[in-house]
């Protein structure tokens, strides 16, 4: 036969012949050493105090893990770009967080509350709050001799304190706060006072309109130029006792000119599926400007302007009621 040699298997015959004795080779078990006679071990159960396995979550874009067992968790993310942002912020197209609402202030170390109708420090409390109680008695106007001074806690006439910045729904946001103190409760919380350019482009949202609703203005869409002003129903002028703490607790039609955070729905700058409330209206808000700059126009400021109103006539130390602040990070 061609191409065979005497005592060997042609080549065809040799590779059928190896492949066979690889195969057996790999199939052959290890020989059975357990005695003939012993009865099966049972299957170990697992204990019920011992906790199942943490998965280890791998994304593949998403942003939420996997089903979890009883007991059973998800080793710590984040898990996608939706976790940029901490929770109480927006997402500004991947560029830079900005807080939902406006600013409710606390004390960083205690996380007691600052009353928001007072500069958040001790003496600046203690003085308008002695001022106030007495200054009211004497007013010519009827209101301003009927409504009390608001009360602020203890601690905050008697101990000294540092604001932090927090963002919570449906809270009174406070006011009369400088520009210097917007930027140290921004700082106390890991954040920062948001650039004008931030703050505008935040406000427009993801369509770039002038109005965080649309591009023409709309009276009662924002928290703005209301129907009336404070400091004229409880003093007869619009533009003296900006210090009164009672500003903020001034009601026009039985309705008060100052809402809580988020209560004025139609008023947010979306971004995706989120969105940023009261950027126009409600308070103004200080934007980083070392000469002093505030944003947003509030309740009673008498304009039309949206996201372009701005306002640089006052430097960082000056405060009134109509003042806030919101972060960026």
């Amino acid at each position: 036969m061609r191409g065979a040699v005497a005592g060997r298997p042609a080549p065809a015959t040799w590779c059928l012949w190896a492949l066979a004795a690889v195969v057996g080779a790999c199939s052959r078990s290890e020989p059975d050493l357990s005695p003939k006679d012993a009865s099966p071990t049972p299957a170990a159960s697992p204990s019920t105090n011992e906790r199942p396995p943490e998965l280890l979550y791998l994304p593949d874009g998403g942003d939420v893990g996997p089903p979890r067992a009883p007991g059973q968790s998800v080793l710590p993310g984040p898990w996608g770009f939706a976790k940029r942002c901490p929770a109480e912020m927006v997402d500004v197209a991947g560029r830079f967080c900005v807080d939902r609402y406006e600013a409710q202030l606390v004390d960083e170390k205690s996380g007691r509350e600052i009353s928001p109708y007072y500069h958040p420090a001790r003496a600046q409390t203690a003085r308008e709050y002695g001022r106030w109680q007495k200054a009211r008695l004497e007013s010519e106007v009827a209101l301003s001799r009927e409504m009390p001074v608001p009360v602020p806690p203890s601690w905050q006439l008697s101990e000294e304190f540092s604001p932090k910045a927090e963002v919570r729904a449906s809270v009174t946001p406070n006011g009369y706060v400088s520009g210097d103190a917007a930027a140290r409760a921004c700082a106390q919380a890991g954040k920062r006072l948001c650039t004008q350019e931030e703050w505008v482009t935040a406000c427009r949202g993801e369509k770039n309109r002038k109005f965080p609703y649309g591009d023409k203005y709309e009276q009662g869409r924002c928290n703005v130029f209301r129907e009336s002003h404070p400091a004229l129903l409880l003093h007869g002028n619009p533009s003296i006792n900006h210090l009164d703490p009672r500003l903020l607790k001034v009601k026009s039609n039985g309705k008060p000119l100052l809402r809580k955070t988020g209560e004025t729905p139609d008023c947010k700058s979306e971004w995706g599926s989120d969105a940023i409330y009261d950027m126009v209206g409600n308070l103004d808000e200080w934007v980083d400007d070392p000469k002093g700059r505030f944003s947003g126009g509030f309740f009673s400021r008498s304009t039309r302007e949206g996201c372009d109103s701005s306002v640089t006539a006052h430097p960082r130390s000056y405060y009134d009621y109509s003042l806030g602040v919101r972060c960026c990070r």
